[in-house]
């Protein structure tokens, strides 16, 4: 249910937001004691304004795998790799004839007719769609550009393939959770916890005959790092809890009994 939508004509600073946010709970006659936790985006504002108003805050986990990815390419082959996916699907983009080209040659090597992808730099989902329909379209992107002497400098080389490979092999398993954890339908909170032990226990595990630069990327902490502190990881821990596909399978040994006291004690109060 969406309370209340407020117009918000000042600057979007951290102390402007914190005040409208309580201004919020005031006229609900909502009291912050009873408030368990706030999800934003990682803004710096955001984060200002619940560290202002002293709110358990708990930062969108799609922007935060969104900055993972982020920080694991930090990598010249791969801002290259990347750089070329990008010219590439430019070239293709305010080019009708290469559009018209690239449909006859998908046909004739039984490709699917699939127009290329440009990223959005807030979406890292759409780099990896990118990255994977490049790959896809291989071929016919470098019969097409290959003909052309003014494009021909376009086509990606072999590098650059094998880098792309490494991409798209290390995140195009992760797109699913960002899916899952983004609906509004029904509470994604308890996920979380199960989804970052199968990131750190499965999907980034190392696997033989991978490239070092997969290994790479997958060896980025970033998630960790975020969701480490004790007060995320005891928010974290009590929605699992509450959720019956979960309980206490993803809690700490020695967490356990804490948490459920304190549920037990969240419980008896609310009543």
């Amino acid at each position: 249910m969406c309370l209340q939508t407020s117009y918000f004509p000042d600057d979007h600073t951290g102390e402007v937001i914190a005040q409208g946010l309580q201004d919020s709970l005031a006229s609900w006659k909502l009291r912050e004691d009873s408030l368990v936790c706030m999800t934003t985006d990682s803004g710096s504002n955001m984060i200002k304004a619940l560290r202002l108003t002293e709110w358990p805050n708990l930062q969108c986990f799609g922007h935060r795998l969104h900055n993972a990815i982020m920080n694991g390419m930090k990598d010249p082959r791969i801002a290259r790799a990347i750089g070329v996916c990008k010219k590439v699907a430019s070239a293709f983009s305010f080019s009708w004839k290469k559009r018209r080209d690239m449909a006859v040659v998908q046909a004739e090597l039984g490709l699917p007719s699939h127009n290329l992808i440009t990223e959005s730099l807030t979406r890292w989902g759409s780099r990896q769609l990118m990255v994977e329909r490049l790959l896809e379209q291989e071929k016919a992107i470098a019969q097409v550009l290959g003909v052309d002497k003014k494009s021909r400098h376009l086509v990606p080389t072999w590098q650059d393939i094998d880098v792309l490979e490494s991409i798209n092999k290390t995140v195009s398993p992760l797109k699913e959770f960002t899916d899952a954890l983004s609906g509004e339908a029904y509470v994604s909170v308890s996920y979380l916890k199960p989804v970052i032990h199968l990131l750190n226990n499965s999907l980034l595990q190392p696997e033989k005959g991978e490239t070092e630069l997969t290994k790479q990327i997958k060896s980025n902490n970033y998630l960790n790092n975020k969701y480490n502190d004790p007060v995320t990881q005891e928010l974290l821990d009590m929605a699992s809890l509450m959720d019956p596909r979960f309980r206490t399978t993803y809690i700490a040994d020695d967490e356990v009994d804490g948490i459920k006291k304190r549920a037990v004690r969240a419980d008896v109060s609310s009543s």
